[in-house]
């Protein structure tokens, strides 16, 4: 594929100064926990950690992506954010937040601002 994209072109495909960054999400929950438990701290998760924090979240119970519920990029501060708040959360045992990522092409390296 050509790199001597248009501006127009480039903002389309997320890519050189248009990129977007998020990062992954593996959780581990308690092995005593219910569905209902588990669906509230979910809710609690959606509203607290993601709308909260002005983030979005694709994903299921257990694994996900993190991305911005806008165009742009996560911050680290939004992902300390992040982890923090499952740090403080009973219900999970583990929680694994990736380093910052391309969310359009995982592949490609992060670009230096």
């Amino acid at each position: 594929m050509a790199t001597n994209r248009s501006r127009r072109l480039r903002k389309k495909l997320c890519v050189d100064e248009f990129q977007e960054l998020g990062f992954e999400l593996n959780l581990s929950f308690k092995k005593d926990l219910d569905d209902k438990a588990i669906d509230a701290f979910l809710d609690d998760f959606l509203r607290e950690a993601m709308e909260g924090n002005g983030l979005g979240y694709v994903g299921g119970d257990e694994f996900g992506l993190v991305c911005l519920d806008n165009r742009g990029s996560v911050s680290e501060e939004q992902r300390s954010a992040v982890e923090a708040w499952l740090k403080g959360r009973s219900e999970v045992t583990t929680a694994e937040l990736s380093p910052l990522m391309d969310v359009w092409h995982p592949d490609t390296p992060i670009n230096k601002a």
